[in-house]
């Protein structure tokens, strides 16, 4: 039986997926930008069984980056869940295949770090989920001035909508993505792990 988190039709629900290897405060901080500049209902952490594009050697187990991601996001409307590893998803395209069926009402938008959109051409299956998929891109250090030459960010230019109809996001018909500016946390699961002498 797949337990997803709880959720009704016309929810509006953030989907931020990565490893969370560790979690840090900056994902909390993206995603609380996220719940209040798109309105949303929920945001739910998709804590990853192991990214496709990442070495896993040394990953902590999803079951203990599930717990370190709970501790860390400290607000009822996020919730950590390993539903990918349920459903036997490595990639993301695969998740949101799954969730488009199984919760046909709800209106789901992926968010992502502009720092991921730089190397979002190569996921599985990029296109496909920018056609069916509304996405929320939020800023990072780093990724400012680079975000807009993306590939992707280039491929969909004319689906960016203005920054001011991010509340609309969720409501829009895909492919459509908002790029949304806010004071940035530099914490990230690179450096932490490098610190902590894990590559």
């Amino acid at each position: 039986m797949i337990r997803l988190p709880p959720h009704a039709p016309g929810m509006r629900i953030g989907i931020f997926g990565g490893s969370f290897d560790p979690p840090h405060e900056g994902h909390r901080h993206v995603s609380q930008i996220a719940l209040q500049r798109l309105r949303l209902d929920r945001l739910w952490w998709l804590a990853t069984p192991g990214n496709p594009l990442k070495r896993t050697a040394g990953l902590p187990s999803l079951e203990q980056r599930i717990a370190a991601a709970r501790k860390i996001a400290c607000d009822p409307r996020i919730v950590v869940t390993g539903v990918e590893a349920e459903i036997g998803a490595r990639y993301t395209a695969d998740t949101l295949r799954f969730l488009h069926r199984r919760c046909s009402n709800v209106r789901f938008v992926w968010i992502m770090g502009a720092d991921n959109l730089l190397q979002f051409h190569h996921w599985r299956d990029w296109e496909e989920i920018a056609r069916t998929t509304p996405i929320a891109i939020v800023d990072r250090p780093g990724a400012t001035l680079r975000a807009g030459s993306a590939k992707a960010a280039q491929h969909f230019w004319r689906a960016r909508l203005p920054e001011s109809a991010a509340p609309l996001l969720a409501e829009a018909r895909p492919p459509a993505f908002v790029y949304l500016h806010a004071p940035r946390v530099a914490q990230s699961s690179t450096a932490l792990r490098s610190a902590a002498g894990r590559a």
